[in-house]
């Protein structure tokens, strides 16, 4: 299946309006169950077009933003959906981050309302007194404390509004923004369109997961990440499933819990999630479950991992590789044909390219290329910042910082981040590929792997390893473990264990703190 095979959207397109008129004869069936209880699509679709309204209300235009700082429950989704009904963008941000990280956001979006959690709001009171940028409306949900002067409690602010029309937007104008995580650098902001929604829901919620009607959902990412906001609302909403959301962060035991109270029949987690749930001692057995389908993304699944998920459960774990940048999954295994170890093969409707560092395309097997994608869910720009838009989005092609080879077979292989790969004696070296060796030793719960320069100035292998509880093993006896599994090459020439691993908030291991870790040793409490 290709692009073209797919009748597009219509030129004039509102995700929100799309949803509600696609569940219009599902008005008592359950949408949402998050922690305060339910809300069927009916409820839904009125509060969705009453917050619409809302927003207009406030003198919002159309494209002005909005900051969405909420906990994941039915707050956020109505939240999102009343913007884009409304034509109005939410900027849609990390609940973890600082209020530096807010001030910024707050600054480069020029946000002219805020929507927020009342748990978050202090943090978010304290971007907003730090720099200049004056928000205009501060929307506050589900707050336990009496709101600050001039504050609006949400649920009465959306149940006083009138239910209304839609803003007849167009598919390609700008609906929401996602940050990136900001790794290398600031935060930049990813621009999206009220289309894309609609085309990773159909070439991957529909086209790959197969999700349907009788399916309730459950993931462990976040709404406010890309992956999280496929698998939390644009997926589910747009076959009439229901969805399981959860407010706090997702622990093994948090996540056991609605896995087992609800029975969702597909779940949604990130690998280094995968690897806890599987080491806890409060790990389901198969026959408390319902799951028939996972789903893994944000760093390459462990063959290790999958192997052991789906002798647990007797479901496979689809892991595949997207981005903020396009939004959701365009290279992935697929339900009956999981390779675990390799990504999978291109989503139908998108295009991927294996390139040299000369930007030629690779057309061999087996060798490591950057990858490119093209495919229509691609997002417009960041958000002023034309150097990093020009160098990631290059024309029909998207860059994503990836290095992957490709096998005989057609399947992809995850070989690193461009700025993590690492050339030993001349050879490049996956981190991936050691630290997916690493956990697989029975006393490794995590491991990751960055390159050290010797006392020589050659480049070596390092690995940080984290162990399960209660273990102990010798730095000889995981490097001989290695050596006995990959080229010799290859082994870590040194290891460190550690209490954890530094990570983000989607669970992605933070390999660059552990190269300023490796630089300044003093600057970091161990």
């Amino acid at each position: 299946m290709s692009q073209t095979d797919i009748t597009p959207p219509p030129q004039r397109f509102n995700f929100a309006r799309h949803l509600i008129d696609v569940n219009a004869g599902r008005s008592t069936k359950t949408a949402i169950i998050d922690d305060a209880g339910t809300l069927s699509y009916g409820q839904l679709a009125d509060q969705v077009q009453r917050c619409s309204s809302a927003l207009s209300t406030l003198g919002l235009r159309r494209e002005d933003r909005v900051l969405l700082l909420m906990q994941d429950g039915s707050d956020w989704v109505v939240s999102f959906l009343g913007a884009l009904h409304a034509g109005v963008v939410p900027v849609c941000v990390n609940t973890l981050l600082t209020a530096k990280d807010y001030a910024y956001m707050l600054a480069d979006s020029r946000a002219q309302a805020v929507l927020v959690s009342g748990a978050l709001l202090p943090t978010l009171q304290s971007a907003m007194d730090s720099q200049p940028h004056e928000v205009r409306h501060t929307i506050v949900s589900r707050s336990k404390e009496a709101l600050p002067a001039g504050a609006l409690d949400w649920a009465q602010w959306v149940a006083a509004a009138p239910t209304g029309a839609a803003a007849d937007t167009h598919g390609d104008e700008p609906a929401f923004w996602l940050y990136s995580s900001g790794s290398t650098g600031a935060p930049k902001g990813t621009v999206h369109t009220q289309a894309n929604l609609w085309w990773t829901a159909e070439l991957y919620g529909k086209g790959v997961l197969g999700l349907r009607e009788s399916d309730t959902v459950f993931s462990a990412a976040k709404l406010f990440f890309a992956y999280g906001l496929g698998n939390g609302l644009s997926f589910p909403l747009s076959v009439g499933a229901s969805v399981v959301l959860m407010a706090e962060r997702p622990t093994p035991q948090a996540t056991f819990k609605r896995m087992v109270d609800h029975q969702p029949t597909v779940f949604y987690g990130a690998p280094t999630g995968y690897g806890g749930m599987l080491a806890s001692p409060d790990l389901p057995t198969r026959e408390q479950v319902s799951l028939r389908l996972c789903s893994s993304a944000g760093e390459a699944l462990p063959r290790d991992i999958g192997e052991r998920w789906t002798a647990r459960f007797g479901c496979e774990i689809i892991d595949g590789i997207g981005s903020t940048e396009m939004l959701h999954i365009f290279l992935s295994n697929r339900p009956g044909d999981v390779r675990y170890g390799s990504t999978g093969k291109p989503v139908p409707g998108y295009e991927v390219q294996l390139r040299d560092e000369d930007g030629s395309v690779i057309s061999g097997h087996d060798q490591i290329g950057d990858l490119y994608i093209q495919g229509p869910s691609a997002a417009l720009m960041y958000w002023n910042n034309r150097g990093k838009s020009r160098d990631t989005f290059q024309g029909a092609w998207t860059k994503s910082g990836d290095k992957y080879s490709r096998d005989a077979d057609g399947y992809y292989t995850y070989a690193g981040r461009n700025d993590d790969m690492l050339k030993v004696s001349g050879i490049y070296v996956s981190p991936f590929e050691v630290e997916a060796t690493l956990v697989q030793h029975p006393a490794v719960l995590e491991a990751a792997v960055i390159g050290k320069v010797d006392d020589d100035g050659l480049t070596k292998t390092k690995a940080f390893v984290v162990l399960k509880p209660g273990q102990q093993v010798a730095e000889a006896e995981l490097q001989a473990f290695v050596k006995e599994r990959l080229a010799p090459y290859k082994y870590p020439r040194f290891i460190e264990f550690l209490g954890e691993l530094p990570k983000t908030a989607t669970g992605k291991i933070q390999r660059f703190k552990l190269r300023d870790l490796e630089r300044n040793p003093s600057a970091a409490d161990r």
